[in-house]
């Protein structure tokens, strides 16, 4: 359905507001106008499987929530096996019918990743799509087991070396990387992937790493596209996740009566991996429409900016 004039000019207002529409109040508004993108239909996933990582807190178990709701059998990535069973524990007391299955991985060991990517592939021969939404804020510089900063490792290493390793299973599918409208404040640091440069910040940390994810997506578009593989990055807005609540108390309390909750978050996730047809490969997304990438001149990186960090990412996801 294409949006009335009236729809796009006020959804872009409320983009621009940022407070206005990152908050529930955007979401209420869009909702209201006419063209909002339909529901995916009951039942849009039967009889397929999706990977979701960080699957044990916040937006990961609103995102189970909501792909086991459509059908899918959903499989849950956590780092802390004993946590991640306590959740879909919780979940199958409130879905009695959802297909969960629990896998332990930590996202920022790309050999772990490795391994577990191998182990999915032998059991799941045909998988629809992944939702890569673990996510990481450390506190003070932290590196990988394989020696790349934190964020970098789990939020861009982790998501590609582990989409790669499942090219198999994932040919004809989708891949949705969760991002971060606070992107939109930081440029492509192609210069400095490590943060060794200048004093570190867990927020702008975090908000590069981001960068990375929507400056990459149209290069891994094109690379995965060979298997017919979608790629799309989104935004879930401000939503009050445990992230926000350890990472960010001061923000927090400021904006508590308006952040969305984890399934008003999710929601973007859990459309993109499974409306008809497939959303184009390569963009960027916030409630469920495109969005653009950059809303400042600085930070729009050059071609040879570009080039650098895919010529980093490649070497560093070991990318032949």
């Amino acid at each position: 359905m294409t949006r009335p004039l009236l729809t796009r000019a006020v959804d872009a207002a409320l983009d621009r507001s940022l407070v206005l529409g990152y908050t529930t109040i955007g979401l209420a508004v869009r909702r209201a106008l006419p063209g909002w993108p339909a529901d995916p239909p009951a039942g849009a996933l039967a009889g397929r499987h999706v990977l979701v990582t960080g699957a044990s807190s916040g937006l990961g178990i609103a995102t189970v929530e909501g792909l086991a709701d459509l059908g899918a059998t959903v499989h849950m990535l956590v780092r802390d096996e004993a946590k991640g069973t306590l959740v879909a524990e919780r979940i199958r007391a409130t879905r009695p019918r959802a297909g969960l299955r629990l896998w332990r991985s930590d996202v920022a060991d790309l050999d772990d990743v490795r391994r577990f990517a191998a182990s999915l592939a032998a059991e799941v021969p045909d998988l629809h799509a992944v939702v890569h939404n673990a996510g990481a804020m450390p506190p003070e510089r932290t590196e990988s087991p394989q020696g790349f900063e934190l964020s970098m490792a789990v939020h861009l290493l982790g998501p590609v070396v582990m989409t790669e390793a499942l090219r198999g299973p994932l040919a004809g599918g989708r891949v949705v990387l969760v991002s971060s409208g606070g992107m939109y404040a930081q440029p492509l640091r192609a210069d400095d992937p490590a943060y060794r440069t200048g004093d570190y910040s867990p927020t702008t940390s975090y908000a590069r790493s981001k960068r990375w994810q929507v400056e990459m997506a149209p290069l891994l578009a094109e690379r995965w596209s060979v298997d017919a593989i979608t790629v799309a990055t989104m935004h879930p807005g401000w939503a009050d996740t445990p992230g926000v609540q350890d990472s960010l108390p001061r923000f927090r309390a400021l904006t508590r009566p308006v952040l969305r909750d984890d399934a008003q978050g999710a929601d973007t996730s859990i459309w993109l991996a499974a409306v008809e047809p497939a959303p184009a490969t390569g963009r960027f997304w916030h409630d469920r429409v495109e969005r653009p990438t950059h809303l400042r001149r600085r930070t729009r990186p050059s071609d040879e900016t570009r080039a650098a960090a895919w010529a980093w990412l490649r070497e560093a996801a070991g990318l032949v």
